[in-house]
Order: structure tokens, then sequence, then C-alpha cells
């Protein structure tokens, strides 16, 4: 369980990145024998594609790192469960395990709100654990939220306030 907390504080470590570009704080590494294949996060924003997350960015990279889109005996650290789009990625993939930090309640596909990852008429099932250090993972999440609901008040505040002093001259 040690090494899972090792690599999920990497992995948060990555969402961090992408929260410093405005993207939701996900964050993903792929891990072989104690060793970091790839890394990724969240990149919809930036990239300007919707299929830019954390696990799709880890995946695309570790096939291009092993030359082998098949990701046999590794383990896929993530910061949030991955939703229903990743997970198949994930199963095509043929990870051997995935561990997530907090649950998605909105889109999780590992358990929470549907479980592609365990669905036996697919192909592979990788294992999965999850809850790894969730509470740093979903603080880390609803932080950012948090701020972003804010600096939206703030802004429309600012436009009301701008409208209104317009209005009166």
């Amino acid at each position: 369980m040690q090494q899972h907390q090792r690599w999920m504080k990497y992995a948060m470590s990555l969402a961090e990145k992408a929260e410093q570009l405005g993207e939701v704080p996900c964050g993903a590494v792929l891990v072989h024998n104690q060793q970091v294949i790839a890394e990724g996060y969240n990149r919809c924003i930036t990239d300007n594609d919707p299929t830019a997350h954390a696990e799709i960015q880890v995946l695309r990279l570790a096939g291009q790192v092993l030359d082998n889109y098949r990701l046999l005996d590794t383990t896929l650290y993530i910061t949030l469960e991955p939703c229903p789009m990743c997970a198949g990625a994930i199963v095509h993939s043929r990870v051997g395990t995935v561990v997530y930090g907090a649950p998605d309640l909105k889109t999780g596909a590992a358990g929470t709100v549907m479980n592609l990852l365990d669905d036996q008429r697919l192909n592979h099932w990788p294992k999965v654990i999850g809850g790894v250090l969730q509470q740093e993972c979903g603080e880390q999440l609803s932080a950012f939220f948090r701020r972003r609901r804010a600096e939206k008040k703030a802004l429309k505040l600012a436009q009301k306030t701008a409208a209104d002093s317009s209005s009166s001259t």
C-alpha cells in the first residue's frame, strides 16, 4: 500500500501541472517494475481536445515508449476515477492494474456510476484499487472547483458593476 501512496502522490504532482494550465487537476502515471513508463495530466482545454484526459495522454505516450499498444503488467495511477472513455482505452490497452484516488460521482466507470473495468462482456478486466489518498485527491479537485466558482462569481460581479456604472453616466 505504501508504494500505491507514493505513486499517487506523484500523480497528484502531475495534477498540479494541469491546474497551472487552468485544467481540471487530474494526473496519471503508468508504472512497470517500479519504473515510470509514462506520465500525463489533463490537457483538454489547452489542446482543444476532449479526449486529452490524463489517462489518454499516458496511454498514448506509453504505447510509443514501449512500441506496443498493449501495456501488459503495468499499473496506472490516476488521481480521479476513470470516465467511460478512459476506462475503454484502459481495457483496450490491457493495463494490468488501475489505482485511483477520488471517486467520480458523475462519470466514474470503475465502480462508482458504472463498472466498465469489471464488465465480464469485455475481453480484459484490470485489477482495480480505488480510494488511495482519496481525501487528498478529492480535496485537490474540490479546491480547484471552489476557486473556479469564486472566480466566475467575481467576474460576474465586476461585469455587473461595470455595466451599472456605464449606464448611470
